[in-house]
């Protein structure tokens, strides 16, 4: 499934072009401008779903360093330290976000 059949098209542009700047990535603010912060849960589940690229069950470094790209193709790599930012929502500490951490973390 893609994210526009969640997301509207000009949110996500808009989300992804206000973060163009390397160092500039801020995921709750991402989430407000997307508009995924107001979608019930089950829509944030399945925007979590398509993220986890690989079926892990879980948002890893490698999936979280293309977090843009999975909503433009044509954006840039989150740094690292932007990656450690967003995995400060790891709730369990092992380095690695589930489905419930990223719910709360689009929630909050």
């Amino acid at each position: 499934m893609s994210l526009t059949k969640i997301l509207k098209p000009e949110d996500i542009k808009k989300a992804v072009d206000t973060f163009e700047a390397v160092g500039s990535f801020k995921h709750k603010e991402f989430f407000k401008i997307c508009g995924l912060s107001t979608m019930p849960p089950e829509k944030v589940r399945e925007v979590f779903r398509i993220l986890d690229g690989d079926n892990s069950g879980y948002l890893e470094e490698s999936e979280l360093k293309d977090f843009l790209k999975w909503f433009n193709p044509e954006a840039r790599t989150l740094t690292e330290e932007e990656i450690r930012f967003v995995l400060s929502g790891d709730e369990n500490d092992d380095g690695k976000i589930g489905e419930d951490e990223f719910l709360e973390m689009v929630k909050s």
